[in-house]
């Protein structure tokens, strides 16, 4: 990334903490009946830079807002929870198949698992049992295409009723479609705001 983009980039994050915990943002004011669903999105090629920003975001928001319990929820890890989960030890048998099989294989196997309308219940119950107040969600480029953004946030609508709800996306959200990467082509979304323009 040059040195532009590193600037801007580090812009857009140092907003994020003010934003997220002003009355206005935890009260959803100025939403309409809107659900309250956010997008950063930045370049693939910052992930560890949003990674790193976001643990530091964790440890903010304790101190900020210690009454709100925020859950933060890696996508990649909340998968391999899931396949864990099964009887069978799946994840070794479905690391053998895609060394025998190809990825493929592996996908179509393991795609009735991860379907986003499963994966978004498991999600919203855990936001239930932590009785978070905000969630925050990373690690989606670690599973595409296992599990698609865009299908994960429609199975949510349903699901989070008024919490917020923030996803950090190495892509481009456009407010209109989400392309992951910056190279994919835009899936139609328009129901999450973005968080930092």
């Amino acid at each position: 990334m040059s040195s532009h983009s590193d600037n801007r980039l580090q812009g857009r994050l140092n907003q994020v903490l003010p934003k997220i915990t002003s009355e206005s943002f935890l009260k959803s004011e100025r939403l309409g009946n809107e659900i309250p669903f956010y997008a950063f999105d930045y370049p693939p090629e910052a992930e560890e830079v949003v990674k790193e920003y976001v643990g530091f975001l964790d440890q903010q928001l304790k101190k900020k807002l210690p009454d709100l319990p925020v859950l933060h929820i890696n996508l990649l890890q909340l998968a391999l929870d899931t396949i864990n989960s099964r009887k069978g030890n799946i994840y070794v048998a479905s690391l053998k198949m895609q060394k025998d099989k190809g990825d493929t294989f592996v996908f179509k196997a393991l795609r009735a698992m991860l379907e986003a309308n499963k994966v978004a219940s498991i999600l919203a119950d855990k936001a239930k049992e932590a009785n978070a107040g905000m969630v925050l969600i990373t690690g989606v480029g670690s599973v595409y295409p296992l599990i698609r953004t865009h299908h994960l946030l429609h199975a949510l609508h349903a699901k989070m009723g008024q919490t917020p709800l923030i996803v950090f996306y190495p892509g481009k959200y456009t407010g209109q479609g989400l392309s992951l990467f910056g190279l994919l082509p835009d899936k139609p979304y328009y129901r999450a705001f973005r968080l930092i323009d």
